[in-house]
Formats: structure tokens, C-alpha cells, sequence
């Protein structure tokens, strides 16, 4: 009678149901949603205070220029947006060779987005521009020359607006 159900359950079928048990319980406490599940509380301290890894370099005290990769870049702001490449490179030609100039335009419009990247190869260069151009006109309307890397001083708040807002 091997084909007869055995309707009383034995002491095996019990371990076997708390082995079954164990396992889906193991399985669904190794899958978690979100982020972290760090076992240590390392991470949670660094949050609440603010300490996060950072890129800055050595002394950040005073805001510097950084270089690029290829050169040193210059953030123009304040461009007419019927000016062309042309009319800013003709401004900002006599400061040194152009290695490179962006003037992005606005794809719904198709003017120009109001500013412009130039690329110098020595900071002299940049610098001489940046000095003699900002505050200057363009086209009748007035731009402002800075870098566009700068190393700046180390923030104090958390990050974000959030110092803005609880003044």
C-alpha cells in the first residue's frame, strides 16, 4: 500500500516544514529595498553631521582658478542672443589663441542661450581676458567674464538650500 495517503503527521514532516520555513525567511531578509542596509553606523553619523568625501584640494581657503584638461576656460555671461561666433570671437580674440569657443543656442528658439565658453591655452591668457572684458559691452549689452573652474572655499552647511532656508 505505497499509493495511500498518510494522514498523521510525523516528526519528519515537521522538521522538514521548519526547514522550508527557515529558508524563505533567509531569502527575504537578504533582499531588501532602498538604499544602504549598512550593518555599521558609520554612514548615518557622517549624515547627520555633514562629513562627506570630497574633491577638494589642499588649500581652499581662497577661491582660485582651476585648469581645465586642455586649457584654461572662461565663462562669459550676458550675450545678446542674436550675436554669432563671429562677433564673440572677434571680442575675445586679441587676449590670445581661441583653442575652442561653445556658443550653445536654444533649440526651441534658436537664439543663442546667453553665454559662452572659451578656451585660452595659458591662464595669462584667460586671466588678461577675464580682467579687460568683464563689465564690457557686447552687441550694446553688458557681459560678465569669470572662470569657469574655480576652487571655492568649503562649505559649512549640509549642502543644498538648506542654509537658505531657515534664515
Amino acid at each position: 500500500m505505497s499509493n495511500m495517503l498518510d494522514l498523521e503527521p510525523g516528526a519528519d514532516d515537521l522538521t522538514t516544514a521548519m526547514a522550508v520555513d527557515e529558508t524563505l525567511s533567509s531569502a527575504a531578509a537578504s533582499r531588501r529595498r532602498g538604499r544602504g542596509f549598512e550593518t555599521s553606523g558609520d554612514s548615518r553619523d557622517n549624515v547627520k553631521t555633514g562629513k562627506f568625501d570630497s574633491l577638494r584640494a589642499g588649500n581652499a581657503s581662497a577661491s582660485a582658478p582651476m585648469k581645465s584638461i586642455e586649457g584654461w576656460i572662461i565663462l562669459v555671461t550676458g550675450i545678446h542672443e542674436e550675436a554669432s561666433e563671429d562677433d564673440v570671437k572677434e571680442k575675445f580674440a586679441d587676449f590670445g589663441e581661441i583653442k575652442n569657443i561653445h556658443l550653445n543656442l536654444d533649440r526651441r528658439t534658436g537664439f543663442v542661450k546667453g553665454y559662452s565658453l572659451i578656451e585660452y591655452n595659458s591662464q595669462r591668457e584667460a586671466k588678461a581676458a577675464i580682467d579687460e572684458t568683464d563689465g564690457t559691452e557686447l552687441l550694446g549689452q553688458q557681459i560678465h567674464t569669470s572662470y569657469a573652474f574655480v576652487t571655492g572655499p568649503p562649505r559649512n552647511s549640509a549642502g543644498g538650500r538648506e542654509s537658505e532656508r531657515r534664515r
